[in-house]
């Protein structure tokens, strides 16, 4: 089979390459995907997972990507809830080859049924951002209606879910970026947006909750902003400033077959609109991962027509 697969890690997207692969087995409880899109996040080949193993074991050359959208081919020894021939999507396992490849072996739980009528190429755009959104506002920002949410990034694959779950959920959003991403923002449903390169954030005031995918000088300054009883919740890491009084939560994303069906549900619907930038072909992913200009929302890779 076709695939993706990086084996330098000092370089980057830059060391990826196209080549073939034998085709994987589905192990126990585990399902063989025809993958029919993948998703990928830029930063993520610098996620130790990529390079080491649970036991810290190098296991280059590996294959990155862990969203995926496609069909089920085979099943592994054990497994039950999914059957051959249906459509599903995903989040794959960090330290498990990926998804950017013509099949991908997946344990069951991490996959849920994708709608005959929701694209794969939809479909492979959701895990990351749509679950990320989901446990950061509900799980550990714990959001109410009524309440003030600033999302950093809006206008990114991430920031633009979160704004359209939390508004929603009947919270009033702020959404923050550079000066050319405000329209995007104001599109998916931010109620005021701060130019971060001339605007002051500290001008926000104070809300229940930061959404922060920056960390940083962002991250820290953010803290401040944070009510009595609020919440920064983020995803660049342990915070290096914490609210005086709320809570500060870090959290890598996981994945949950019930909340990718209420994400699938809302795309079907209407009330959730994904942030594609690109679509390119197995064949050119490593020129799409390497554009010569920035690519605005998620890039996907259209592994079949």
């Amino acid at each position: 089979m076709k695939a993706i697969v990086v084996t330098d890690q000092a370089a980057g997207t830059a060391g990826m390459t196209l080549v073939e692969r034998p085709e994987p087995e589905a192990a126990g409880n585990d399902v063989l995907v025809e993958v029919h899109a993948s998703g990928f996040t830029p930063g993520e080949l610098t996620w130790p997972s990529n390079w080491t193993d649970r036991l810290g074991r190098d296991r280059t050359p590996s294959i990155p990507g862990h969203e995926l959208a496609g069909v089920v081919s085979a099943l592994g020894y054990g497994t039950t809830g999914l059957s051959v021939g249906q459509r599903v999507f995903g989040l794959t396992d960090w330290t498990r080859d990926g998804t950017l490849a013509e099949y991908a072996a997946v344990e069951a739980r991490n996959l849920a049924p994708l709608p005959g009528d929701v694209d794969f190429t939809v479909g492979a755009s959701l895990p990351i951002s749509g679950l990320t959104a989901w446990q950061g506002l509900f799980d550990h920002g714990r959001l109410r209606a009524g309440q003030s949410v600033l999302v950093h990034g809006a206008a990114g694959g991430v920031g633009s879910m979160v704004t359209q779950l939390a508004r929603e959920a009947g919270a009033y959003v702020i959404g923050t970026g550079r000066a050319g991403d405000r329209e995007t923002a104001l599109g998916f449903g931010t109620q005021e947006f701060v130019d971060l390169e001339n605007d002051a954030l500290e001008d926000v005031g104070g809300v229940d909750l930061v959404f922060d995918v920056f960390g940083g000088d962002i991250g820290q300054r953010s803290a401040g902003l944070v009510r009595a009883g609020g919440t920064l919740v983020t995803i660049a890491g342990p915070p290096e400033a914490r609210p005086a009084d709320g809570l500060a939560i870090d959290f890598v994303v996981e994945s949950d077959r019930r909340q990718l069906g209420e994400i699938a549900r809302r795309v079907r619907d209407g009330r959730l609109r994904t942030n594609i930038g690109q679509v390119a072909t197995l064949d050119d992913a490593v020129a799409a991962f390497n554009p010569t200009e920035r690519v605005k929302g998620k890039t996907v890779i259209r592994v079949r027509p």
